[in-house]
């Protein structure tokens, strides 16, 4: 029913450390900020972890004043999706709970941002256990079974940006790992056919692309 080409970009940063760098958080707060100049607020930011959310949400402060700024754990989700939808330059900060079953349709939404490929946790007793049954049995846990769940997840977080056919936007994935490691083909290759953007330059052209249709 979409015209991905048309409807959305995915925008891959070039210049971004691997997320377990120790300024990774710093830089990806710099690229976000960029982002939201370019989208006018309008944006859900999507975290793995609630820690990478308090470390972008503190490093996202000295924005107050120009969005508004909504993060899990203030109200409930209903209440946060309502004010999303209602509040001009919002902006939403989630963790799991945001990356499935979330439609904001229309205007409200029009950038996704996920911080880094959702792995699961690997020190879960659940994830453990598997891990080990499947190394017992002679396979390879991170190929067959690791990768496979993080291209699930992260096709869920994608899935938030467009709604409907009149639903226009960018999706930005900060983690480099789907340019640098092997299996990040395997992540691309899962996402609907986007157009690509390497550059803040090519997300501000569509941004302008899209104002110009709407007048």
């Amino acid at each position: 029913p979409f015209d991905y080409a048309q409807q959305a970009v995915l925008y891959l940063p070039e210049n971004l450390p691997e997320p377990n760098a120790p300024d990774f958080y710093p830089r990806a707060a710099e690229e976000v900020r960029r982002l939201l100049e370019l989208s006018g607020g309008r944006a859900f930011l999507l975290f793995t972890s609630y820690a990478g959310m308090g470390r972008m949400q503190a490093l996202l402060a000295p924005e107050k004043k120009k969005y508004s700024f909504l993060v899990q754990g203030q109200g409930s989700r209903h209440t946060l999706l309502e004010r999303f939808r209602t509040t001009p330059r919002a902006v939403l900060l989630g963790t799991a709970s945001f990356w499935q079953g979330v439609d904001v349709p229309g205007d409200a939404l029009s950038l996704v941002v996920i911080d880094r490929l959702p792995f699961e946790v690997p020190s879960d007793p659940v994830v453990e256990a598997r891990v080990d049954r499947m190394r017992r049995q002679g396979r390879n846990p991170f190929r067959d079974y690791q990768v496979p769940a993080a291209v699930i997840g992260l096709k869920q977080g994608v899935g938030r940006l467009l709604r409907s056919r009149r639903d226009r936007g960018v999706l930005a994935v900060l983690d480099t790992r789907l340019r640098t490691r092997s299996y990040g083909r395997i992540f691309l290759d899962s996402l609907p056919p986007f157009s690509r953007a390497n550059t803040l330059a090519e997300v501000a052209t569509f941004f302008k692309s899209q104002a110009a249709r709407e007048k």
